[in-house]
């Protein structure tokens, strides 16, 4: 008797298991299943339009336009290399309500197309319409733009006025204040064109020779009587050859070039070889593809070029190359 009881409560103890186990399990799935289904249709609510640029500077260009009643992020973060740039999933995750997104344009941003396709329908506006563009007379790249124009404050006015356009058809109630930013913001433009010149005409003329890694400032030096000689001519440092290297050293040599420069989102390793060889010194780093963070020196547009254009003039004010 005793025994049977206990076979019957056993039994009763196990199907009470196995119902508690079920339960949970269903609990578990519906959970699983609400969670999957919200997951997909989140879509991030802002109190203000939202917009991405496809770098850091032009996010500081937007920044000036927009004032607070538009949210600006980039997709890169400062120090990304853009040329070649690999997205992630979480920067498509960004891109959940945007309004516009803007990108420079000229073959920059190599990876906009798949980005693009990745992201969805959403407009974007290239900064670079409309501006005629300086080529790449270098031998593989010749006949191609040159992307970097907003190294020149001249071209970054013309950007100005494109932000504000697209700004404007997204959230025309802001006209008034956009347009207003947009004027104080290329009015200081104006100032640092003339601070720029003003600095780089102290370079005896015949020390106004940039050397860099990559052609990112043909702009610059078109604008301030500058010649300029580079490793590559625009991408990456994967170009680097040494046929690149040993008529770099040769210019250099031939035209006395006291200090040669590379930027930060590559490699200088190259460059100081040819600083050993030309007999040159290098001079430092430059911001172009990308602003620093906000403890460097480099946190704005305008921070950038004055950061540059100070190494450039303390460098090449130096007497020539070492013997």
């Amino acid at each position: 008797m005793i025994d049977q009881q206990r076979k019957i409560f056993s039994g009763l103890i196990s199907k009470k298991n196995r119902l508690f186990t079920l339960s949970v399990f269903i609990a578990f799935n519906i959970l699983c299943l609400t969670g999957c289904v919200n997951k997909k249709a989140y879509k991030p609510t802002y109190l203000k339009p939202y917009v991405l640029t496809t770098f850091t500077i032009l996010a500081d260009l937007a920044r000036n336009v927009s004032g607070d009643k538009i949210l600006v992020e980039s997709i890169t973060k400062p120090g990304a290399e853009i040329h070649s740039y690999q997205f992630t999933p979480s920067d498509i995750v960004k891109t959940k309500g945007a309004k516009l997104i803007i990108q420079n344009g000229l073959g920059l941003e190599a990876w906009i197309s798949k980005f693009m396709m990745s992201a969805g329908d959403i407009p974007k506006v290239k900064l670079t319409d409309g501006i005629k563009p300086l080529l790449i007379e270098e031998d593989v790249y010749a006949g191609k733009p040159n992307p970097h124009a907003w190294m020149s404050p001249k071209r970054a006015m013309v950007y100005v006025d494109k932000i504000l356009d697209a700004f404007i058809k997204i959230d025309p109630e802001g006209t008034l204040e956009y347009k207003s930013n947009a004027a104080a913001y290329k009015a200081k433009l104006e100032l640092l064109d003339k601070e720029l010149r003003d600095s780089l005409s102290l370079i005896p003329k015949e020390r106004r020779f940039l050397v860099t890694c990559e052609g990112a400032f043909t702009y610059l030096a078109r604008d301030y009587g500058m010649e300029e000689g580079y490793l590559w001519p625009v991408n990456s440092e994967s170009q680097v050859t040494p046929r690149r290297m040993v008529n770099l050293i040769k210019t250099i040599k031939e035209n006395k070039v006291p200090t040669i420069f590379c930027e930060s989102t590559v490699s200088s390793e190259a460059q100081m070889e040819v600083a050993k060889s030309s007999g040159a010194v290098f001079g430092g780093t430059f911001y172009v593809d990308s602003l620093s963070d906000l403890n460097g020196p480099a946190p704005t547009y305008i921070d950038l070029l004055r950061h540059n254009v100070e190494l450039i003039t303390k460098g090449l004010s130096i007497s020539g190359v070492k013997k």
